[in-house]
């Protein structure tokens, strides 16, 4: 178990806002994988381990009834933290496909609102902070903002009713901007709750404790990290196998609304169950906030600078030294020692810019992608599961064997060197990434353009029919398709055999597919359109073709293509992935069964030839007509770009944690804390921005982009922390603390002096004064 020691006090300055970090050595390792886990899970929570020692340790706390040597009020924050963290990441694992398939946007701006959203998350822990330690408390911030946050699940999971406005019964929301305003509400309401919330609920489980509690205080963090992990995997992988679910009242699709109700529903349950342990917590008073303290410090010496910035006042060594007139030298030297690892944040968000696009670029990447593993189905949105999962593999062996290794090569690996080698990693991973999106691009249809038209054949007659479309000569055997769709940038003359032929105007931007019938002696197209895109969200577009001289009926489990007339096409009719079975029914109550094995994302036409009968061997007369190919390149190959993110992760986050206590002051640490927090907001920031400037038709091109900006910003890194120097701020702030009395003792010899100094002058001045005055008074006498 991880030992993470603590003062028996836990403000929010110990969860956000700072704190101190004891590890015992021999957990190292656990240590740092519960940090580098809660980061990837939780950044926000990645300090709950390190409390800073406040005034509150001084301040005897209430008892509280105990099990085992535990408050039996922790139960309730650990229950709380787990569905929290459930209802958090379940609805973020759906969100970006929710985006793209209900709301219908592309995946630019799906991606731009999805970062957008989680910038959100990562600058509101901060305002959250400020407010549970300046005015209401902990307690009191946890429940209001959860209320919020509740409210906001369940707005999220009514926007996703596609039934609540579909009038009409086709299955399509008739106002969709109703399902955007409440989406973007829902998802306002949650990014303040859950930032709100994260500082204030690990502290708060750590103001549960006793000064002689420390040992089952390290264990609470620990189960509150596993908690963590365990709610976050489980709705990650849960909350997919929900959305591929169909639900609807009208129609069946997509079941968003239980993907989003189910989140919706543990947040109810995380309130109620934090709340129900109300009358067990040790709840204690607002103390005030170290990074407000910290803010107006620095403002005060940008300001003061400011106003004596002329040339007639003389330079001072260090900028933050224009403080000193309102603030002691102990703060300032601390503030200089955050500032100093501050500036070296400055290039950090580019790593956050490429690892959260594994929550939006990479799942859209695998919906085009072949997720069967043979025993199972791996929807698109579950491949996130892959970084924790190495997580819980790689942190222990880069702590316990690549490390060592390198110290025993003597090799100076230092915090700063890891951090550079982690975002080479992350870089490496969006090479991988576009080297997968290629091998994609290669096996994905290519759909005409805006000035194009796209045409297949298929021939319906008995007899072998040359073709001519344009420049394009072919033969088609009975019942039988072309292989490739033809594409037309300008009207053409097709032929149809000898004395047969016809002008052929082009349908900009249209595809579709011209089936050859016979009528009378002639050949005769008959042109039906085709989808211009992969089906969505993997699935399969089927549609039959009648070519019998009798109308027939086709279905798929529920679902119904229609009544189909001689000679006419059904509709599109969506199927997942596996083995569909259709019927096909005459009006006389025959049956043919026939079964189909598909794969993610294709396209069939199933012709039913005039030669097609009710025997038992009827499936093997119906012939599929390929329109779009299945996606062929497995999910698999995702792992590796997986590998190299989550190294980088391990070695960059981790380390970039360990440092920034490292070099922190003992009271600041929240601080550099909520300035992390900052560089992860700022990389989705980064994210929106280019997804949106980018003109980059091809994605890999676009992988590409970012991981060059990445390399770019590792050597502006690594050259600033070559000239980075390592300080040890417990000895600074050991001798400002030595330096503090002997100062005060000075300036109250000074003080003294000069109190001494103005009293004798003010009595010489008395005396001359009284001189004047007798000398006024003899003068008068004269």
């Amino acid at each position: 178990m991880c030992l993470i020691h603590s003062p028996a006090s836990v403000g929010v300055a110990g969860g956000l806002m700072g704190g101190d970090v004891d590890m015992d050595r021999g957990h190292k390792s656990l240590c740092l994988f519960a940090e580098a886990f809660s980061r990837r899970r939780d950044p926000e929570s990645t300090h709950t381990a390190a409390m800073e020692d406040n005034d509150e340790t001084k301040k005897p706390k209430q008892k509280t009834a105990v099990i085992c040597g535990y408050p039996i009020s922790i139960f309730f924050i650990v229950v709380n933290e787990f569905c929290e963290r459930f209802s958090y990441y379940g609805m973020r694992a759906v969100l970006v496909l929710y985006f793209k398939y209900f709301l219908k946007w592309d995946d630019d701006f799906s991606t731009t609102i999805y970062h957008t959203f989680v910038a959100l998350c990562y600058l509101t822990p901060i305002l959250g902070a400020i407010v549970a330690d300046s005015w209401l408390g902990k307690f009191k911030t946890i429940v209001y903002l959860s209320i919020v946050y509740t409210l906001g699940q369940v707005v999220m999971a009514v926007s996703a009713i596609h039934d609540l406005t579909d009038t009409n019964k086709d299955g399509t929301p008739d106002n969709m901007t109703l399902h955007v305003a409440l989406s973007m509400v829902g998802l306002m309401l949650i990014a303040l709750g859950t930032g709100g919330i994260k500082p204030c609920v690990a502290a708060f489980g750590g103001d549960q404790f006793l000064d002689h509690q420390e040992k089952q205080r390290s264990t609470f963090f620990s189960i509150f990290y596993l908690s963590i992990n365990a709610g976050s995997l489980l709705s990650t992988v849960i909350t997919p196998i929900l959305r591929a679910q169909e639900c609807g009242i009208h129609t069946k699709q997509s079941c968003y609304p239980l993907a989003f109700g189910v989140p919706a529903a543990l947040m109810v349950v995380a309130l109620v169950v934090f709340i129900f342990g109300s009358g067990m917590y040790i709840k204690t008073p607002p103390q005030g906030n170290i990074m407000v303290k910290v803010c107006t410090c620095i403002g005060f010496a940008i300001k003061n600078r400011f106003r004596h910035r002329s040339s007639q006042y003389p330079k001072r060594e260090h900028w933050m030294d224009w403080s000193d007139e309102k603030y002691d030298k102990l703060l300032i030297a601390q503030v200089k020692m955050v500032v100093k690892v501050l500036f070296l944040y400055i290039p950090l968000p580019m790593f956050w810019a490429l690892f959260d696009q594994q929550g939006s670029r990479w799942t859209l990447q695998a919906t085009i992608m072949d997720g069967n593993f043979g025993f199972l189905t791996i929807q698109p949105d579950q491949m996130q599961t892959v970084n924790p999962i190495l997580i819980l593999i790689m942190v222990p062996i880069m702590d316990s064997v690549i490390y060592p290794l390198i110290a025993k090569c003597k090799l100076n690996f230092s915090p700063l060197k890891r951090m550079t080698v982690g975002m080479l990693f992350a870089a490496l991973a969006f090479v991988a990434a576009a080297l997968v999106q290629l091998q994609i691009d290669q096996t994905m249809p290519i759909f005409p353009s805006s000035t194009e038209s796209q045409v297949k054949y298929i021939n319906m007659m008995s007899t072998p029919l040359d073709v001519k479309a344009g420049n394009n000569n072919f033969t088609l055997k009975p019942f039988t398709a072309n292989e490739d769709y033809l594409t037309f940038g300008s009207p053409f003359t097709l032929i149809l055999g000898p004395n047969n032929s016809s002008q052929i105007a082009v349908e900009e931007g249209n595809r579709s597919t011209s089936v050859i019938v016979q009528e009378g002696t002639q050949p005769k197209p008959i042109t039906f359109s085709d989808i211009t895109s992969k089906p969505e969200q993997g699935a399969n577009a089927i549609r039959f073709f009648n070519g019998l001289n009798i109308t027939l009926n086709m279905t798929w489990d529920d679902q119904s293509f229609g009544n189909i007339p001689t000679n006419d096409m059904s509709k599109y009719v969506l199927i997942p992935k596996g083995v569909a079975q259709y019927q096909i029914k005459d009006a006389l109550g025959s049956v043919c069964d026939y079964k189909q094995e598909l794969g993610f994302g294709s396209s069939y036409t199933i012709v039913i030839p005039p030669t097609f009968n009710f025997e038992s061997t009827c499936g093997q007369i119906l012939i599929p007509v390929v329109d779009i190919k299945p996606n062929t390149i497995h999910m698999a190959w995702q792992i590796p770009q997986y590998f190299l993110m989550t190294v980088g992760e391990v070695v960059f986050s981790v380390t970039g944690l360990e440092f920034s206590y490292s070099q922190a002051p003992s009271n600041m640490k929240s601080v550099l804390q909520a300035g992390w927090l900052l560089t992860v907001a700022v990389g989705n920031i980064v994210v929106l921005i280019i997804a949106e400037a980018a003109t980059l038709e091809e994605q890999w091109a676009e992988y590409i982009l970012f991981a060059s900006l990445l390399v770019l910003v590792c050597f502006i890194f690594a050259f600033m922390a070559y000239f980075y120097t390592y300080i040890d701020p417990a000895k600074i702030e050991a001798e400002f603390a030595h330096k503090e009395p002997e100062e005060k003792k000075r300036k109250s010899v000074e003080m003294s002096r000069k109190d001494s100094v103005e009293q004798r002058s003010e009595g010489r001045k008395s005396s001359h004064s009284g001189s004047e005055k007798d000398d006024e008074t003899l003068q008068t006498k004269i």
